[in-house]
């Protein structure tokens, strides 16, 4: 078709224009509950009451230009179209999501004009818009172009360089067409910023910073925390600069602000229910857990739970409140669900999935083994395959940690066998908490509150598949010094009398130590910390164009977000992971530590079990490796899970690189890469493990690795805290007394009352509140959470047609994989499955509904 000169090209622009309810401007819980009672799902219109915002980008308020990819200028630049202006408001185009605007526009054309690559957009309103897309029909040559843009674009003078949008062709740096390539390298030099000067809210500028944004040292100076990052003492990945201004009374900190920069497309500010979901937490912990607690200091004056009994009222009758409390709560409709206030003015808890079918069985040792391989942190067990358990802490400064755990404590209860024998043929595993702990140990237990030790467990693979606890060892420092060697006692099963009642204590010093280990390091460090700095590294060096930046780019939404908001209320200095979790102000730092072990190559599943000793290659069994444990349901399911991802990457990746050579000569790629290991992991740079992404095979391990963790990794290790420790019974996260010791007056109380000495023990009732009432919003999925095998947009993510088809049958082997799961769990032999708490193992199932499921792979750690 000939396209003559002074014809015009239609394009469709669909934008969301700004919620006048900023999530900044948002406080207290009664504005946020006159705001959304509609509910968590967004769809109702929020925006409705808007004084007409979409008809005022009509006229010449907005304006784009095209950009040919075909056709340069004279400086070898794609040819710039002229101006147009949004026309036309078309509120009831087919397929608009909600809260949605469409308009028309029309661009001049000629045929010297080529087909258009890219463009440019400029705001001239005072507020920033959303904008979603825009598509060009009938465009001769070339049919529909799809540009989809998902950025905030606010007031053309906020900005340096004009804003500009690619069409969703995809290219590697040395195929991207010659009148691109200039706005290609721009657009990332826009996005890498100058690294100076404090950042401003409509900023898009991608940075590395240290994490010294933790603490509070201008206000008070036990608030002051230690820089994480930058010391071979406290190694740290990097998170994202903000620039704010140093604290004055410590230069190395950085000074804190209510609201943290983000780049601006990180943060979708209450367009997303995911981000509704991070305001509550922020929420929560700012304004209504200070509430709840003053409001029961009150009423009941009672610190402590008295009975078991007691704690299930927490779901059962739950707690009355005063009606101004009820008031504040009772409009914002996640608490409404959470907390069920009813006509008798009670806060009641969802009642954890732990105990929704047998209220005791978390107390049985069958249990508390079960949930080292099915429970919330489910990848720290291993292979026991030295004996007496060794330490590799520093005789020096630590004395011999050796394990006071002997034979005689262990040969009773191992079927006949001897330890020997046992280690031999695979029997004996070991769930160990002594080394990440000791170096911290003596300062925790000077603080009045919080008494704790080491742990060592060592359990034996039955028969039947399951496992069982035989020996758990407690250790102290020595009261001399710590060059002296622990303290240590051994405990062995019993169930009944004193014996029965200190074995309880014993398990749950275990799981205290457990619970910290998970929330800091298998969770935030793990999964959170480590996967910033690729976000970081590919928005510096990936293009929008780039397959690798459109490969990662999913399992990446709103992980900046929440991270920012963790920093704030989370793991800050005197948040809620220091004041409810054992660690307290040392939580953070202790986690520095322990990524001085973290390895690259290691995050990935399959070798993972393998240096866990769980799992050992084995080229017949599916997958390549045979478990250890068969009935093990985190690593039964996540091979699946990993495979389908390893599967899709290579796909994909074998599509855009024909060879190995095409690897190391994108530049943008490698590029990436050396940033990523020198900066945004810097702290370990030297490290030789790092791979030298040189391979397609490389680049495959890399990518599957990195979007194992952002998803079925952090869904593994998120979704399952309520279910599983919203019965703060099963999970404590802090121990405040001793165990008690024969010939104590705490040791007569034991026997009198042990409910009460348990509870004594661990998680007080304010604190439990506190843990209750994040955990719940932090094992929810939103209303638009995106699941791994889905993508926001549909199939015009890129206009190539073979990886489409390919991410099709990823989603369709995810779906196979779920039935699959299905009927593992439905198979009564595999009896850690469900366990004696009749709760099947779902935490890998792909897809859930909104809200409270105990199941479900989002694409990125949004929560």
């Amino acid at each position: 078709m000939f396209f003559n000169r002074g014809q015009k090209v239609k394009g469709t622009v669909v934008l969301m224009t700004k919620n006048v309810l900023d999530i900044n401007e948002l406080t207290g819980a009664q504005s946020i509950g006159g705001i959304v009672s509609g509910g968590l799902n967004l769809a109702g219109g929020i925006f409705g009451d808007i004084v007409d915002a979409a008809t005022s980008f009509l006229g010449q308020s907005i304006a784009f230009k095209l950009i040919s990819a075909t056709s340069a200028d004279g400086t070898g630049k794609g040819k710039v179209g002229k101006l147009a202006y949004l026309e036309k408001h078309l509120p009831s185009l087919p397929n608009l999501g909600a809260s949605q605007d469409a308009f028309n526009v029309h661009f001049e054309w000629d045929s010297d004009f080529g087909i258009p690559g890219a463009f440019y957009i400029e705001n001239f309103t005072q507020s920033e818009f959303y904008l979603v897309s825009l598509t060009l029909e009938d465009v001769p040559n070339q049919g529909t172009i799809h540009f989809l843009c998902n950025s905030w674009v606010y007031n053309k003078k906020k900005y340096h360089t004009d804003r500009i949008f690619f069409a969703n062709k995809t290219y590697l740096p040395g195929k991207t067409p010659a009148p691109l390539v200039y706005y290609r390298e721009e657009e990332l030099k826009t996005l890498r910023g100058d690294g100076k000067g404090e950042r401003k809210e409509w900023e898009r500028i991608y940075d590395y910073d240290v994490y010294n944004d933790l603490g509070e040292p201008d206000k008070n100076a036990s608030l002051a925390r230690p820089v994480l990052g930058g010391s071979s003492e406290l190694p740290y990945p990097r998170r994202g600069r903000t620039g704010r201004k140093p604290s004055r009374k410590d230069p190395k900190s950085e000074s804190r602000s209510d609201i943290v920069y983000l780049p601006r497309d990180e943060s979708f500010g209450h367009l997303k229910s995911s981000d509704f979901l991070v305001y509550i937490l922020k929420s929560a912990s700012q304004n209504v857990i200070p509430k709840l607690q003053s409001a029961i200091r009150l009423q009941f004056n009672q610190p402590e739970f008295n009975s078991f009994e007691d704690v299930r009222g927490l779901y059962d009758g739950g707690i009355k409140l005063p009606t101004d409390i009820l008031s504040e709560l009772s409009p914002i409709p996640l608490f409404k669900e959470i907390f069920r206030t009813d006509g008798e003015q009670a806060l009641k808890f969802p009642e954890p999935k732990v105990i929704q079918v047998e209220k005791s069985a978390w107390m049985t040792d069958e249990e508390f083994a079960r949930e080292m391989i099915a429970g919330v942190n489910p990848h720290i067990i291993t292979r026991l395959q030295e004996f007496p358990p060794k330490s590799k802490l520093d005789t020096q400064i630590y004395g011999d940690n050796t394990s006071t755990i002997t034979k005689e404590h262990l040969e009773p209860n191992l079927d006949g066998l001897s330890v020997e024998q046992a280690i031999a043929e695979n029997k004996l595993f070991i769930l160990n908490h002594h080394d990440p702990i000791i170096p911290y140990l003596r300062k925790i237990n000077a603080t009045d509150t919080r008494k704790a030790y080491a742990t060592r467990t060592i359990l034996f693979l039955q028969n039947n598949g399951t496992l069982k606890p035989l020996a758990i060892e407690l250790s102290k420092p020595h009261p001399q010094g710590d060059s002296y060697g622990p303290i240590s006692n051994v405990y062995l099963p019993a169930d009944q009398g004193i014996d029965g009642s200190l074995w309880l204590l014993a398990k749950a010093y275990v799981i205290v130590n457990d619970s910290c280990f998970h929330q800091l390091v298998s969770h935030w460090l793990n999964t959170h910390a480590v996967v910033e700095p690729f976000i970081i590294a590919t928005n510096r060096h990936l293009s929008v164009v780039h397959p690798v930046h459109k490969l990662l780019l999913p399992h990446y939404r709103d992980t900046m977000n929440i991270n920012a908001l963790a920093r704030n209320v989370l793991v800050n200095a005197e948040g809620i992971i220091e004041t409810t979790f054992l660690w307290g102000k040392y939580s953070l730092e202790n986690s520095a530590v322990i990524y001085k072990d973290w390895v690259f190559p290691e995050q990935a599943l399959p070798a993972d079990l393998i240096k866990r000793g769980v799992a050992v290659e084995d080229p017949s069994s599916p997958h390549g490796i045979r478990l250890l444990i068969e009935d093990y349901p985190y690593a039964a399911d996540g091979l699946e899970i990993w495979a389908a991802i390893k599967s899709w990457v290579q796909e994909y990746v074998s599509f855009y690189y024909e060879s190995d050579a095409a690897i190391a000569q994108d530049a943008e790629l490698q590029a990436f890469w050396k940033e990523l290991v020198e900066v945004g992991h810097g702290d370990k740079k030297n490290e030789p493990w790092w791979p030298k992404l040189q391979t397609r095979e490389e680049l495959i391990e890399i990518a599957s690795t990195l979007i194992w963790t952002a998803s079925a990794l952090h869904a593994a290790v998120n979704f399952g805290q309520y279910p599983y420790g919203g019965y703060i019974l099963n999970r404590p996260t802090l121990s405040r007394r001793f165990i008690p010791e024969k010939g104590s007056p705490e040791y007569d109380e034991l026997a009198k009352s042990p409910q009460k000495v348990f509870l004594k023990t661990i998680t007080p009732k304010n604190e439990t509140l506190t843990d209750l009432t994040i955990i719940e919003v932090l094992s929810r999925h939103a209303s638009d959470e995106v699941y791994l095998g889905q993508r926001d947009g549909g199939d015009i993510w890129t206009s190539d047609a073979q990886p489409i088809e390919a991410f099709k049958r990823f989603g369709k082997k995810l779906a196979e994989i779920e039935k699959k799961l299905i009927e593992r769990n439905n198979d009564e032999t595999l009896r850690n499955r469900y366990g004696p708490v009749q709760m099947p193992y779902t935490l890998l199932y792909p897809s859930s509904d909104e809200g409270l499921t105990f199941r479900g792979i989002p694409n990125s750690i949004s929560i």
